[in-house]
């Protein structure tokens, strides 16, 4: 499987004690203080303001940070019928990167109840998800994937560079996007191997880690929606793969999946030979069960860039196994390489807005006074 060109930014590596199941990490308060003194202070008051934010004089990534405040003041009885409020318990997260518009990034760290994998999660939620407007209504969620080995970071997750989150952002406002929700874990279990997003025999169980524990994360944090209209997947090479074989394999949970740069058969050293959980884990093998099965309907939209191989691959797999329930879309990047910023590219040139058009998007209160 072909591994991405990218890399996570740095980050504090500090754990706080925040309960039992999901915990925040935070830079000391102290360690900034230390900073500030003496000679280094002196130095780049002289250089000036932009100075003092360039060395995180006065940032406030690491701190705690909250999401969804609105949604306390939404009474039970007026919650639109198909959402889920947060059901608990409540993670602690700390913040990794402001947007322009002010919405933020944060990360926890999860204990999955059911595959016992402990990994960091990051988040990132739409402006309107914290709009008065919309605290009775839920919110698509898109579980992003990295690519190459994914671990301990979630490329999407730790900062804005590719773009990713401002796609969303600019997708929503031009009307072309829902603004989604942005569930950003780890995809393995370290740095040594990749796990093709499965539960392999002997190893930590990261499909159930990401087709059970993160969803029911998102559910215990954030306002979505009970119907699988409201859950899709997007991913880049082998969280690609993860993407759309999710979807695959669990079509009465997620509709959707943008998969960029992917291949199509399991392939980790890991499986030792296992087959019959290889099968199990196989697109091909899975498409042909849903196909036989008549659905439920799913909508995979492929990414694949001109200057990176894989689009015989990718059209062939669309050509066999994309009918009946199986619905499929190429997006074609020109010049796009095997790297998260062309996959953006592509998602802002035409995949952000199909796959926006088969997921629910949420409702606002009406104003006052407008029809």
């Amino acid at each position: 499987m072909q591994h991405d060109q990218l890399q996570g930014g740095g980050e504090g590596s500090l754990l706080t004690e925040e309960g039992p199941t999901t915990t925040g990490r935070r830079r000391p308060q102290r360690l900034r203080r230390l900073v500030i003194s003496g000679g280094l202070a002196f130095a780049l008051a002289a250089g000036g303001g932009a100075a003092a934010y360039k060395y995180g004089l006065f940032s406030d990534i690491g701190d705690p940070v909250s999401f969804g405040k609105v949604q306390e003041s939404a009474a039970a009885e007026d919650i639109r019928p198909g959402v889920s409020m947060p059901t608990g318990p409540k993670a602690t997260f700390v913040r990794t990167h402001r947007m322009p518009d002010g919405t933020q990034i944060g990360r926890t760290t999860l204990t999955g109840a059911k595959s016992g994998f402990t990994g960091d999660v990051w988040v990132w939620v739409p402006k309107e998800y914290d709009d008065p407007r919309y605290a009775k209504s839920g919110f698509p969620v898109l579980i992003s994937l990295p690519g190459g080995r994914g671990y301990p970071k979630n490329y999407w997750g730790t900062g804005p560079g590719l773009g990713l989150e401002q796609a969303v952002i600019d997708g929503a406002k031009a009307g072309k996007s829902l603004p989604f929700i942005l569930v950003m874990p780890v995809i393995n279990a370290d740095t040594k191997h990749h796990f093709d997003g499965s539960d392999i025999p002997g190893q930590p169980k990261m499909g159930t880690w990401m087709a059970d524990d993160v969803p029911d994360f998102t559910r215990a944090n954030f306002r979505t929606f009970t119907s699988r209209d409201g859950w899709a997947f997007m991913g880049s090479s082998s969280g690609g793969f993860g993407a759309f074989k999710h979807v695959l394999k669990y079509p009465e949970r997620f509709k959707a999946a943008i998969a960029s740069g992917v291949d199509f058969v399991p392939d980790s050293p890991l499986w030792k030979g296992n087959q019959q959980a290889m099968d199990e884990n196989n697109p091909e093998k899975l498409a042909e069960k849903l196909i036989r099965a008549g659905g439920p309907d799913v909508y995979i939209n492929f990414q694949i860039g001109t200057a990176e191989g894989g689009r015989d691959a990718t059209e062939t797999f669309m050509r066999e196994y994309g009918k009946g329930p199986v619905h499929t879309r190429l997006q074609v990047i020109q010049d796009g390489e095997h790297n998260g910023k062309s996959y953006v590219r592509g998602m802002k040139e035409g995949s952000l807005e199909w796959i926006s058009k088969v997921m629910l998007a949420p409702t606002p209160d009406p104003v006052p006074g407008v029809r």
